[in-house]
This record gives C-alpha cells, sequence and structure tokens, in this order.
C-alpha cells in the first residue's frame, strides 16, 4: 500500500425528508478519505475497527468493494458507531452521535501492528484521533512513523464541538497531533471554533511552528489556501458549484490532495518540505475540484480520477 488510513467506519443514518425514514450508509470522516483515495487510483489501506454485526460488515464489504484494501482492519467484538444526520436548508450536515462503548475507540497495543510496512503516507485525524481510550495509541502511532524519517503523516482534526466539548483542552489534543504531522488540513469551521479571535492565517503559522511543513485550510465556496514556512501563501478560489449537500466535501478534498501528492512523486516528507509553489497550486486545484464535484451529489459520493480530466 501507498497510503494507510488510521481511523473510524461508522454508519451514517441519514434522514430522507420526503419519507422521513433513515437510510444507513457508510460514513466516517477516515473511512471516506480511504475510499475517495482508491477512487482517485491510489493504493490505499484501511486500518478501522470494524464491528462483527450488520453494519460492520456493511461498512467492510462496501470498503474492499470499492478497492480499499481492508486486511488491515480488525473484527472488532464492539458495536458500530453511528451518526445521525439532517441536512438543513442551506445543505449543510448536522450530526448526532452515538459513540459509547463502540467499536472504534478500542485500539490494542497488538493491533497497532498491522500498519503495512510498506506504507508511505499516513493518514489520521477525526474523532477517532481524539476519543480515549484509543486516541492515545493512535498518537503514538502517528509519532513513532514521523520519528521514523520515511513516511509522510497527515492530520486532518475534523472537530466535532458536540464531542469535543472544552475548547481549550481541545486545542491541547488537536496541537498535539498537529505537531506529528508533516502535512495538517483543516476547515474553517473547525478554525473559528477551536481559536475564535485568530486570522486563519495566524492559525497556520502557529501550527507550522509546531512541526508540519504544509497547512491547507479548506472555506467552503471560497476554495483553498495552504501555507509553508518561509512561503507565501497558495491559494486556489472555489469552482462553481449547484451543491446538493457537503457531506464528505473535506474528505474528498483530504483524499484529492494526498492522491495529488502521490500521483507526482511528491508524497516523502522531503518532497513536501520543498514543495513548489506551482506543484503545490496544481495539487490544491484538483483537490477543489474534487471536492466540488462530491457536493453536487447526495451524501459522501467522492469522484473518479477520469473526472479530473
Amino acid at each position: 500500500m501507498v497510503v494507510t488510513v488510521v481511523g473510524e467506519a461508522l454508519i451514517d443514518l441519514v434522514l430522507d425528508p420526503v419519507s422521513r425514514t433513515y437510510d444507513p450508509r457508510p460514513g466516517g470522516s477516515p473511512f471516506n478519505v480511504a475510499v475517495g483515495l482508491a477512487r482517485l487510483g491510489t493504493p490505499t489501506c484501511l486500518m478501522a475497527r470494524m464491528a462483527d454485526n450488520a453494519f460492520g460488515r456493511q461498512l467492510r464489504a462496501y470498503a474492499a468493494a470499492e478497492g480499499v484494501d481492508v486486511s488491515a482492519a480488525p473484527l472488532a467484538v464492539e458495536p458500530t458507531t453511528l451518526a445521525v444526520v439532517a441536512i438543513d436548508e442551506n445543505a449543510q450536515p448536522t450530526y448526532d452521535f452515538y459513540i459509547n462503548g463502540t467499536a472504534d475507540w478500542q485500539w490494542t497495543e497488538s493491533e497497532m501492528t498491522l500498519l503495512p510496512v510498506a506504507t508511505e503516507v499516513l493518514h489520521t485525524g477525526s474523532i477517532a484521533a481524539w476519543t480515549a481510550p484509543g486516541s492515545a495509541l493512535l498518537h503514538a502511532l502517528a509519532a513513532d512513523a514521523r520519528a521514523g524519517g520515511t513516511v509522510l503523516v497527515s492530520y486532518d482534526p475534523n472537530v466535532r464541538p458536540l464531542l469535543l466539548g472544552d475548547v481549550l483542552a481541545a486545542r491541547k489534543v488537536i496541537e498535539r497531533s498537529v505537531a506529528t504531522a508533516h502535512v495538517v488540513k483543516a476547515s474553517s469551521e473547525d478554525l473559528v471554533w477551536l481559536y475564535p479571535d485568530q486570522p486563519y492565517g495566524d492559525v497556520a503559522m502557529d501550527w507550522l511552528a509546531l512541526g508540519p511543513s504544509l497547512v491547507v485550510v479548506t472555506d467552503g465556496p471560497l476554495g483553498a489556501t495552504a501555507w509553508r514556512r518561509d512561503s507565501d501563501p497558495v491559494h486556489q478560489p472555489g469552482r462553481p458549484t449547484t451543491v446538493v449537500d457537503t457531506v464528505g466535501a473535506g474528505d474528498a478534498f483530504t483524499s484529492a490532495l494526498l492522491s495529488g501528492l502521490v500521483r507526482r512523486e511528491l508524497h516523502s516528507p522531503a518532497a513536501v518540505a520543498s514543495l513548489t509553489t506551482g506543484d503545490l497550486l496544481a495539487v490544491l486545484t484538483e483537490a477543489v475540484l474534487v471536492s466540488s464535484l462530491t457536493c453536487e451529489r447526495a451524501g459522501a459520493d467522492p469522484p473518479y480520477l477520469a473526472a479530473l480530466s
């Protein structure tokens, strides 16, 4: 595998506004990122604790059918995490989570050894990266990968205020993970909640000082901006889009960001640290395109590689 994604695989129970029934769909930010990477032609492994129940089998079968390697995904005895999703009048999703005692947070030390030795990029983040008890092991896995010097570590906090609670405590946990990563992607919503009084650029520069080489902030229809050390920020405007909903749009952006680096053979720590403005702009352009195409479809349904040509 080139990319290994570690984190939650859950079921989104999406409310149909017409029938008023709930449709169970595979989801979770890391799960969506893995599927997006596979659709973009990037060999991808998913390390997610999928339950031995109907929902867990649905998740495993869906990922495998998309070409994601699930051989490193433990078979969990705990139940599947659920997220109840409603889409508001602005096509924005709201979430209620059922996470107590579910499979995604019960990682063991032995399960950490399942990380494929061929991994060149390790992506983590979202709820699993800051939910105990498993978050400590996921942090150690990322820190060890960073210390090894050859694996590119990517992180997306994917903030969920309802679950994180206290903002000061959340900052500490998220900044700890930022410090282990080479590439950090966050949304403007993430930063507004975490640092309500700071401009995005100030936060990005503070995060770069913690250790990453690249920080990218997405800002909905306004596009995305990337910051590097000792370089001017690079901005890619948004693309005109007829939005159905924004479910999975940020995850699709992350998939395209990582896939763009891999396809250009720029996915080593050294290569990311020396990215040219031209290469970075090309990658951002693709990521904005993939994210916008996802917004034109219902649910987390990212495009395939052919859509980029």
